[in-house]
């Protein structure tokens, strides 16, 4: 689910599906870049259906299971520094994904989860935070609401009812809205909420929160985002179309070529 969405071929890329597992996958966050290790996770990977994505409601919420822990692992702040300039990503949203790929490296090491990637899907989604004018705040949040627009069945949408408890999330009582810097559903978000910064709170607008939801539903399932099939298979399950995945694909090459890794 994207606020706009590009119509982009896998030609119209200029890049191979095989690419990504050199340029995207494998672009982690080396450990000589992290500032500072945790000794405890956030929460534990999910398991995510096949009909699931982001943009569609999912199974009934599983908060319980996502307890509140210490902060984890964080990128150095010389690392995320020099690569911003490289890439073009804020320094906020390239912070939430490094950090979150380091989070995912050691809840679901079989993932491989690259922060290109993570990078690609809030740049689709919202420009890493700066949709309609808004800036990623020091906490990770933006200075004004990021949501997209209703889903109400028109204009190539799905139409989603709103419920009660999702209207405080994008403040309409009749159709659903994707919110925040990575654009989750509050029905999906319900499932995956995340506390990437250790504040206590889960908050689809806060970009660190959202950064490590997005880093565990692409790696549910025990995909492997080092092959082709499985970086594929998780992209698209965030967003079926096609076009979306070659733009993520395009995108993540593209920061993974500006940084050198």
């Amino acid at each position: 689910m994207t606020l706009t969405r590009a119509r982009v071929g896998w030609a119209a890329a200029g890049v191979a599906a095989a690419a990504v597992v050199a340029a995207t996958s494998l672009a982690a966050v080396h450990a000589g870049d992290v500032a500072s290790r945790a000794t405890s996770l956030p929460v534990a990977v999910a398991q995510v259906e096949a009909t699931e994505r982001p943009g569609e409601p999912v199974g009934p919420a599983e908060l319980a299971s996502h307890t509140v822990v210490t902060p984890v692992d964080r990128a150095s702040g010389s690392w995320v520094s020099a690569v911003s300039v490289a890439t073009g990503v804020g320094g906020v949203a390239l912070q939430a994904y490094a950090d979150a790929t380091l989070a995912v490296a050691r809840l679901a090491p079989g993932c491989h989860l690259g922060w290109t990637t993570l990078a690609a899907i809030g740049t689709v989604e919202s420009g890493n935070g700066t949709h309609g004018g808004a800036q990623l705040l020091p906490d990770g949040r933006p200075s004004i609401p990021i949501v997209g627009p209703a889903l109400d069945g028109t204009a190539g949408t799905a139409a989603i009812p709103s419920q009660p408890e999702d209207t405080a999330w994008h403040g309409d009582a009749a159709w659903s809205h994707a919110v925040g810097p990575m654009q989750f559903l509050p029905s999906t978000w319900s499932r995956w909420a995340s506390d990437g910064d250790g504040d206590g709170v889960q908050d689809p607008n806060d970009v660190d929160d959202a950064a490590l939801a997005a880093a565990r539903y692409l790696c549910a399932s025990g995909r492997d985002l080092a092959t082709p099939e499985g970086w594929h298979a998780a992209v698209l399950s965030y967003n079926h179309d096609d076009a979306y995945v070659a733009l993520v694909l395009a995108t993540a090459n593209g920061f993974a070529a500006a940084a050198g890794r």
